[in-house]
């Protein structure tokens, strides 16, 4: 309801990605400063989700109501948390966060426009929203590490982490819309299809990541993609047996799935 979930699996992935690259020093601020940009801009699509549905007469989840109801308390605290976010990074972070946050910002833009211009229906899932969301969350995620190391551009957008790790939070955002829209259909086929559309791209993922744990003979990355091997059985598990939750377990358990990779992490990183 307060919208913590995302800033949490931010966090976490952000420690795995600096860990992972050997960003050991990264700075404590970097946390705060992530989770505070994260936080406003969810803040801001579920108020935004809010009015746009109100005008055209849609269906309020409860997190929409909830946002919905304490609005001016949400655009207040998203104010203050955006501004101390900025004076976070401008008077703590490297310059070199300038120099590669346009990317990041083009995608939180372009999740917005399509938020926004989005003429879906009901029955429709908004993929190239959801692809939007994943590749900024991703790219916002791992780029706070990346700046505190020495690789270059086209090595960090290249890299098999950030690029799994943009799939799995793609496939993680998308799996909510594809299980409520199952839940409003009482078409076996489209109940078969909608399981198939995630876990297709699920079983290539976890495949991707024993493929790319299997070639680091050094062990470097290995934690990592038993990580991102982790979250997409986790969800895939998840997606078999979701007739036994209800939507709002569904969206916790999702972002569980995301959470105990950290965990898998840690204790891979020990052993």
């Amino acid at each position: 309801m307060l919208s913590l979930d995302a800033p949490l699996v931010a966090v976490a992935w952000l420690y795995i990605f600096a860990k992972t690259w050997r960003a050991d020093y990264l700075p404590w601020i970097s946390y705060i400063a992530l989770a505070l940009v994260v936080w406003v801009i969810y803040v801001t699509d579920r108020l935004l989700d809010s009015s746009i549905q109100d005008g055209t007469g849609g269906r309020f989840e409860s997190r929409h109501v909830f946002h919905r109801k304490h609005a001016k308390l949400f655009r207040i605290a998203a104010i203050f948390a955006g501004i101390l976010a900025m004076i976070l990074v401008i008077g703590s972070m490297p310059m070199r966060i300038f120099e590669n946050a346009g990317l990041g910002i083009i995608l939180v833009i372009g999740f917005f426009a399509l938020s926004v211009n989005s003429s879906t229906g009901p029955n429709d899932i908004p993929y190239a929203k959801n692809v939007m969301a994943g590749l900024a969350f991703g790219f916002g995620t791992s780029v706070i590490a990346f700046v505190y190391t020495a690789f270059d551009w086209w090595e960090f957008v290249m890299s098999p982490q950030l690029v799994c790790f943009a799939v799995l939070c793609v496939l993680n955002i998308s799996a909510i819309d594809l299980w409520e829209h199952a839940g409003r259909s009482s078409d076996p086929e489209v109940k078969a299809s909608d399981e198939l559309a995630l876990t297709l791209p699920l079983t290539l993922l976890g495949g991707s990541s024993i493929y790319f744990a299997a070639r680091d003979h050094e062990l470097a990355t290995r934690p990592f993609f038993y990580a991102i091997l982790t979250g997409a059985a986790l969800l895939h598990i998840i997606n078999r047996t979701r007739s036994r939750f209800s939507m709002d377990a569904l969206r916790v358990l999702a972002d569980v799935a995301l959470l105990i990779p950290f965990v898998v992490f840690l204790a891979a990183s020990k052993s």
